[in-house]
């Protein structure tokens, strides 16, 4: 079953800017910190930014000033706003729940994740 589901990629010019949205269950954004995570073609995935259920936050450093993370635990749905796009930020963009926040380990099976293309 799919707990998390990915939305809001697309094809942005340098400079651009996306919002994806990741929406779940109520009991997952009740429990856990949350993260999104990128995956360019050739890479390895790796964490872009993250989110305690209070509110704290941690980004990559080729991503932070650039990009934001926030969650609205009564909508069940955490957030990258993402400003300032770069090709290099094209990748597949992956959510999840996080049981660690010193690590990043995740909860669940990575979905299917949100496409951004960034190219003029």
């Amino acid at each position: 079953q799919v707990q998390l589901v990915e939305s809001g990629g697309g094809l942005v010019q340098p400079g651009g800017s996306l919002r994806l949205s990741c929406a779940g269950s109520r009991s997952i954004f009740s429990m856990y910190a949350m993260g999104w995570y990128r995956q360019g073609s050739g890479k390895q995935r790796e964490l872009v930014a993250g989110i305690t259920w209070g509110g704290t936050t941690t980004y990559a450093d080729s991503v932070k000033d650039r990009f934001t993370i926030s969650r609205d635990n009564a909508k069940n749905t955490v957030y990258l706003q993402m400003n300032s796009l770069k090709p290099e930020d094209t990748a597949v963009y992956y959510c999840n729940a996080v049981n660690n926040v010193h690590s990043w380990s995740t909860v669940y099976q990575w979905g299917q994740g949100t496409q951004v293309t960034v190219s003029s």
